[in-house]
């Protein structure tokens, strides 16, 4: 398998052409799967000329991560949005953060291919979020630490590293295998994050 490059690019980077070809190839790969993903198919869907798509993509391999980082980007969003609304509240605003990346995940059709290379569809998919999945992390840790240090919670940097680190992995292993309900594995990181913040957590769970 090809080395994935020094880092996730942009998805808005590039040309015109760029996202509704990073959007043909997340379609493609939920509907025929990763193999079928070339760049003359991926071309002829998209009405543009070979030369195209290698302009403005590169390789297949940095085509996965385009696919990655334009998924990532929409995960971002909702966790943005969720902590706009609970401005008051951390632990809302984890809770409602947590909720709405997993629900969106439930639904999400690259998500589901890639989690098919769990039985062998599409290896190559599969290290994105697992073993080369260390500048996903990276970036969803940045910003979800620049969200949480604004309400000023009593942690050294590294204490607050400590907590967004556990909360970011816990979520891309239920992300990759849940193991419950949206609402309740929110509820459960919510009340591990208001037990260390010091915050009254009865009942600990609210979606039982």
């Amino acid at each position: 398998m090809a080395t994935m490059s020094a880092a996730l690019p942009a998805p808005l980077a590039g040309g015109q052409h760029r996202r509704p070809i990073i959007t043909a190839a997340i379609e493609l790969t939920a509907r025929s799967g990763w193999p079928s993903v070339t760049m003359a198919r991926l071309a002829e869907v998209v009405g543009v000329s070979r030369q195209t798509v290698y302009n403005e993509i590169g390789s297949k391999a940095a085509l996965a991560e385009a696919m990655v980082a334009h998924e990532l980007d929409r995960f971002l969003t909702v966790v943005g949005a969720a902590f706009d609304r609970h401005e008051d509240d951390l632990v809302e605003a984890i809770y409602d953060a947590v909720r709405a990346v997993l629900e969106l995940a439930d639904d999400n059709i690259l998500l589901r291919a890639i989690a098919s290379a769990t039985h062998g569809t599409a290896p190559e998919l599969l290290p994105l979020l697992t073993t080369d999945a260390g500048l996903l992390l990276t970036q969803a840790k940045a910003m979800l630490t620049a969200r949480v240090a604004a309400y000023g919670p009593p942690f050294s940097g590294e204490q607050l590293g400590v907590l967004i680190d556990l909360v970011v992995r816990t979520v891309l292993s239920h992300v990759m295998q849940p193991s419950d309900t949206p609402a309740r594995t929110a509820d459960a990181l919510a009340w591990v994050a208001a037990r260390v913040l010091g915050v009254d957590a009865t009942p600990p769970l609210r979606h039982r």
